[in-house]
């Protein structure tokens, strides 16, 4: 059974689903900035359960139905971001889980096992960069020309009451980030950006205050110290984190083991790759941190 419940974790309050059995191992997905809990797709998250795991996916604060901030007024940092994490499976009366963040998500999962050590049995990191988003790795290749470019120019005005308009933004801005090999899929990105924009309680501040956070002290340097068990997932066409962001961040944390997902972009693992993404992830969260 899936369910949905607002619980009470850091001083906010957050929203999630499970899906699967309490008794089993609990995998936390932890969505990117900008995300929220429907970027972890429900038949992904009932295969991971089907097979033995209790999956908890969820809004972080500014983003679906979880606690929301004043837009361009975020009073929280990134670090706030990773107690919320640790919260939330205090609030599930979870002493450890298996956590698996993308993106931003990869972020907070690389600070869980940093800081927390003793709450993540596990970590994967999808989609993301050896000391997360915010943090310059000149040694690493750029973000492509294309993605460069939209950044640079001028911000259009985005009215975000209009439902339509905001659809269509954010299928533009998606179309970005997506492998350039496989053709993308216009209307299952409309689809699923307007199921986002249905039940998020301010979809302009999702849109805008995860980017506005500050992410603390640079932690790259410390990637070494990374004692649990780690799974790197990473699109071999991720335009905003080249492919070597994450064979690097394989490389910099001990013993981390690498899946290549091949024909994706900056994004969660597209349907296509679940073949491969599935089986992995349910070999490394069979075990536990020693």
């Amino acid at each position: 059974m899936c369910s949905e419940q607002i619980v009470q974790s850091n001083g906010v309050e957050l929203c999630l689903e499970t899906f699967g059995d309490r008794v089993d191992p609990a995998i936390l997905l932890i969505a990117g900035a900008g995300s929220c809990l429907l970027s972890w797709d429900e038949e992904f998250c009932r295969r991971l359960a089907d097979a033995g795991r209790f999956v908890i996916r969820y809004d972080n604060r500014d983003s679906g139905r979880s606690t929301s901030y004043e837009v361009g007024s975020p009073p929280y940092s990134l670090n706030d971001v990773v107690s919320d994490a640790v919260g939330l499976l205090d609030a599930l009366a979870i002493d450890r889980a298996h956590a698996v963040g993308v993106s931003g998500g990869g972020a907070v999962t690389q600070l869980l096992a940093l800081d927390h050590p003793d709450r993540v049995d596990t970590i994967t990191l999808a989609s993301t960069t050896p000391g997360g988003p915010g943090h310059e790795a000149l040694d690493l290749p750029p973000m492509s020309s294309a993605l460069a470019e939209a950044f640079s120019g001028e911000e259009p005005q985005q009215d975000w009451s209009d439902r339509t308009g905001v659809v269509e933004s954010l299928v533009a801005f998606e179309r970005l980030f997506a492998a350039q090999t496989v053709e993308f899929d216009a209307a299952a990105s409309a689809e699923f950006w307007g199921r986002v924009f249905d039940r998020t309680v301010d979809i302009a501040a999702q849109m805008t205050n995860p980017f506005l956070i500050d992410a603390g002290e640079p932690w790259r340097a410390r990637l070494g110290d990374i004692a649990t068990p780690t799974l790197v997932l990473h699109g071999t066409e991720d335009p905003l984190f080249p492919y070597e962001h994450g064979l690097t961040l394989a490389k910099e944390i001990p013993r981390a083991s690498f899946v290549a997902m091949k024909q994706t972009g900056h994004e969660n693992p597209p349907r296509r790759v679940w073949d491969v993404v599935v089986p992995a992830l349910l070999e490394h969260t069979s075990r536990r941190s020693s």
